[in-house]
């Protein structure tokens, strides 16, 4: 008998937070339906128009940007972009006709969660922090369902829709053998690795810490991994001094073999990267950026703090005080192994399948 394969549009991005969940999801999707089309709609200008065509799915671009804080000419245009947008969103659904549409949160879900739910098709939000998103709240009245990572979102969105499901996060991530992750960044085995990462775009704060600390990690034979964004690159990249296995990279695609190889993590603590760590169980320091809504990136590395699952510096302590924890910590494996047992503890593995459980069920009804 045939039939006809399912169609979805996956919209959103704008950083790493929000357009690795969507890839998760997507791949769930592809696992159970092979042959399912699965379009994305992202930003103009956005990480998203190069990640998402490297994970293997096609990308649309929409001509959209946020608010500006301040009075800017942009600001000026922005109700005209999003009627274009939204137009042209709408006629992206019209062509691709979907059967259900996914949010994640950034400035293209808006437009097309619109276009979508004034065209009665299923839609569901999937919020990553603890505290939600603008674009999340604005359409939570108009979506069906709405899948969240932490505990008392009702203060957001309405009790009815939730779904408690945790962050959809690349199950390899967790996969990673540490003899291949070692021979792939060119590791020496018998020393302690410390891998920074301040989010896909890279973190200053993160950066100017770990460039002054270079001379203190080649005289304690700490190997590095330091994820530095593309603004911070070229400087990194004279800083550290690849003979020393100081590595600098202004990308980690093999993330999951970044995880094999670390004893410690550096991180922000941006929705994903807290996931990341407790499903590959790495014991971390966490440093919440300071630049964020509600400052939700420090109730994320306090939920996880509490539990004994994370050490908690502030942006702006980390200067004086963040490497000299990150030396204590490596050379403290009885503590590094507390932090692994504890953050482990915390992980929602199943996330993603709970995700498209749900959107699956829409797509039903």
């Amino acid at each position: 008998m045939n039939h006809t394969p399912l169609r979805f549009i996956i919209s959103g991005g704008g950083t790493g937070g929000h357009i690795f969940p969507a890839v998760a999801i997507a791949n769930e999707i592809r696992r159970r339906l092979p042959d399912a089309e699965i379009l994305f709609v992202g930003a103009n200008g956005r990480m998203e128009m190069t990640r998402v065509p490297e994970a293997g799915y096609n990308i649309v671009g929409l001509d959209i940007t946020g608010l500006q804080r301040r009075l800017t000419p942009q600001n000026l245009l922005f109700p005209v972009r999003v009627f274009r947008s939204v137009r042209k969103a709408g006629k992206l659904i019209e062509q691709f006709r979907p059967d259900a549409v996914v949010g994640v949160g950034g400035y293209a879900s808006a437009p097309v969660l619109l276009a979508a739910t004034s065209r009665a098709i299923p839609s569901l939000i999937q919020e990553q922090n603890s505290y939600a998103g603008l674009v999340n709240k604005l359409l939570a009245k108009r979506v069906n369902r709405i899948c969240v990572a932490y505990d008392g979102m009702e203060k957001f969105f309405p009790k009815e829709k939730l779904v408690l499901t945790g962050n959809p996060v690349r199950t390899e991530i967790a996969s990673g053998d540490r003899a291949e992750a070692l021979k792939f960044f060119d590791l020496d085995p018998n020393k302690k690795t410390l891998l920074v990462i301040g989010g896909s775009l890279g973190a200053r704060t993160l950066n100017l810490a770990t460039a002054a600390a270079i001379a203190r990690l080649r005289d304690a034979g700490i190997q590095l991994l330091w994820q530095t964004g593309k603004l911070y690159f070229p400087e990194a990249r004279q800083q550290a001094d690849q003979p020393n296995n100081l590595h600098a990279l202004e990308f980690i695609q093999r993330m999951d073999l970044a995880y094999a190889a670390a004893d410690v993590v550096i991180s922000r603590a941006g929705a994903l990267s807290v996931s990341e760590l407790c499903l590959t169980g790495k014991a971390s320091i966490l440093v919440p950026s300071p630049n964020v809504a509600e400052d939700h990136q420090t109730k994320n590395a306090l939920a996880l703090m509490s539990k004994g699952a994370a050490v908690l510096i502030t942006d702006e302590h980390a200067a004086e005080r963040l490497y000299d924890e990150a030396l204590r910590l490596l050379a403290d494996p009885e503590r590094q192994q507390q932090l692994s047992l504890r953050v482990r503890e915390l992980a929602r593995p199943h996330a993603t399948a709970t995700i498209v459980d749900e959107l699956l069920s829409l797509v039903k009804k």
